[in-house]
């Protein structure tokens, strides 16, 4: 994709939603990063629902800690991979309130030092808790930057350098987010909605969906 066309596309985008975020439910850097592990192979609807009644009762590291692994299961066993999801964001509030005063750390390397935390989570916590410029390449990043021709890689990490280096730095905070929405609703997995899609024009994907299709 030409650095025109990808101009446009984040002008369009950016036109469309102004002010995207994640729709994962937070009001502070900490429920930030419970709700990211959690969110792994799960839906955002599912954290959403299960993180509504966990923070009512306890949503800082302490308050966590003292619910202690099991009583936080109670609240996050309908969430896939729970036991182990648990257990991470345990082990992680214990390392949260030891080492740094019970708050979330705001670098890469000591985010990435936590329990269930890989670069993904660490990208998400780092753009929207502390608004810097990353970007997190999870499925459907994945799959829409390579279906665009807006950044093609055979790994998320090589999709990330290469969004990293291509999108215009105006348009680096939110890329992540507008990306993973046009993912999630409109360039889909099995059947992307082309026809109703705001940058068909400048998509490089040669199997588009036709209007009846």
């Amino acid at each position: 994709m030409t650095p025109k066309k990808r101009q446009l596309l984040f002008e369009r985008f950016k036109a469309a939603k102004p002010k995207p975020t994640t729709e994962l439910n937070h009001h502070t850097p900490f429920e930030l990063l419970v709700a990211v592990i959690l969110s792994a192979q799960a839906t955002d609807k599912g954290v959403n629902k299960a993180t509504e009644k966990l923070f009512k009762v306890a949503n800082t590291p302490a308050a966590i800690l003292k619910l202690g692994e099991l009583g936080l299961k109670q609240h996050v066993k309908t969430i896939g991979l729970f036991n182990a999801k648990a257990k991470n964001i345990i082990a992680t509030c214990r390392i949260l309130v030891e080492q740094h005063h019970g708050e979330v750390p705001s670098t890469r390397e000591a985010l990435e030092a936590l329990p269930g935390v890989g670069r993904k989570t660490a990208n998400v916590i780092l753009n929207t808790a502390f608004g810097q410029p990353t970007i997190a390449v999870d499925t459907h990043i994945f799959r829409v930057a390579n279906r665009l021709g807006l950044a093609r890689g055979s790994t998320p990490l090589a999709v990330e350098k290469e969004l990293m280096k291509t999108v215009p730095d105006e348009f680096k905070h939110d890329a992540h987010h507008w990306l993973i929405l046009h993912g999630r609703y409109v360039c889909v997995a099995r059947k992307p909605k082309c026809p109703v899609c705001l940058v068909r024009d400048l998509c490089e994907y040669r199997d588009k969906t036709p209007a009846d299709g």
